[in-house]
């Protein structure tokens, strides 16, 4: 499948001027969209990311700049404006392509219509998985991953709940209750309907709360093993509760924790997360749906 003319690319630039130009031309190399479909939110760097872009970049793909750095979600947003294609795929910029394994996704969300957001197999360059799909928290979740705790066998193996480890193993498209940011495809018209991203979310938790209101408008939310994306770096938010990447998250954590239930010790689910309405399921003309 050609996906050239399928696919809108917005990758949110701040201070990674030259990851951002590996990931386009690993776009371009793969075939993946082409060059007036890919579009570069320079997040008011404070570096020479904006003029380094905009003498290297390929001809023809856009290149944009925001006065104020207000956040991920507000970059997307951003981006998200100038694109075209029904499809927008999200990108981190130390993110890249080796191959065109996005052909399946596509043809997924273009045969099942209630699927509003597709997580990629996020794989660290040395080939070991990042497990990109999750589910919703509880506070012992959190605990366990930003504590000793997460050395105990017990809390281990609620981690690998947390991580739907097992859910990868039978290599075939899967719900997941969200999935990390770092790579993603999303429905543009779903995308408008949400009003985008939660700008509120300076940075951390804007791709959970995102995958919750998918959930809330009666869209799923899948993962697709084998749609690769190389990861170059692990997330700063890995870090301890102390440090700057940790505060910022628990401070995200916080926000997220005051707009949905948070649950002291069993995972919410989808159905439980809610605090207002429960999710609404769509109506689908299945006539679309077979075309």
């Amino acid at each position: 499948m050609n996906l050239i003319g399928m696919l809108s690319v917005v990758i949110v630039n701040y201070n990674t001027p030259k990851l951002v130009k590996n990931c386009v031309q690993s776009v371009l190399d793969s075939s993946i969209a082409g060059h007036e479909d890919i579009v570069v939110v320079d997040n008011a760097s404070t570096d020479n990311s904006f003029s380094y872009l905009k003498e290297t970049l390929p001809a023809g793909v856009r290149l944009v700049r925001t006065s104020i750095n207000r956040g991920f979600a507000a970059g997307v947003n951003f981006g998200v404006v100038g694109c075209a294609r029904e499809l927008v795929l999200v990108l981190n910029p130390d993110t890249y392509f080796v191959d065109a394994s996005l052909e399946n996704v596509v043809t997924l969300m273009k045969n099942e219509v209630d699927v509003g957001l597709v997580g990629l197999d996020l794989i660290y360059p040395d080939g070991e998985r990042q497990f990109s799909a999750r589910r919703f928290y509880s506070l012992l979740d959190i605990l366990s991953r930003r504590s000793p705790l997460g050395r105990l066998d017990a809390f281990k193996r609620r981690i690998d709940a947390h991580l739907m480890r097992d859910a990868w193993r039978a290599g075939t498209p899967f719900e997941a209750e969200w999935v990390v940011g770092t790579g993603f495809i999303v429905r543009r018209s779903l995308f408008g309907e949400l009003g985008g991203m939660d700008e509120h979310f300076f940075l951390y938790m804007e791709d959970v709360d995102f995958c919750a209101r998918i959930w809330q408008a009666g869209y799923r939310v899948l993962c697709v093993p084998g749609a690769k994306l190389t990861h170059e770096h692990q997330r700063a938010s890995a870090a301890g509760f102390l440090s700057k990447a940790g505060r910022r998250h628990m401070n995200s954590l916080w926000r997220f924790s005051r707009k949905y239930r948070l649950p002291l010790f069993t995972p919410p689910g989808v159905n439980g997360l809610m605090r207002g309405p429960k999710p609404r399921p769509i109506r689908i003309d299945t006539r679309t749906a077979s075309e």
